[in-house]
């Protein structure tokens, strides 16, 4: 089932603590920007089918990666495609933003998203997986 566009922001911005709607689009469009790159296939077009369609487009039609980044490095660009963030603030909105995602994809299909990523992202999802 596709979340509505505004609750999905919803989500997003309680979980950012953000003061806005608009501060909560600005990371959601970034972060699903960036994640939209490292996944390919039927696992990308599944999320996509699950997302509002503002982001779905985004996750869908993502610049190329020329190579999975690490989640530390998936955090560092994110900080770098958000004016004035930080590091630490960009961790906070990558979770914001893959923690809501996770709820929309479902259990099944995170586990086959997190397979198309380096170890790791199952902490920025908000979705801690045993070793």
């Amino acid at each position: 089932m596709t979340l509505r566009c505004e609750a999905f922001l919803g989500h997003v911005k309680e979980r950012g603590e953000y003061g806005t709607l608009e501060e909560a689009e600005r990371a959601a469009r970034v972060v699903l920007a960036l994640l939209g790159a490292h996944l390919i296939g039927d696992v990308r077009a599944q999320l996509a089918a699950r997302l509002p369609e503002a982001f779905a487009l985004i996750l869908l039609n993502p610049l190329q990666s020329a190579e999975p980044l690490s989640p530390e490095r998936f955090v560092r660009a994110t900080a770098a495609w958000i004016e004035g963030a930080t590091e630490q603030t960009a961790a906070w909105d990558v979770s914001a933003v893959l923690s809501t995602a996770a709820d929309a994809a479902g259990e099944d299909l995170l586990g086959q998203i997190l397979l198309q990523l380096p170890d790791g992202y199952d902490l920025l999802f908000g979705r801690p997986q045993p070793t």
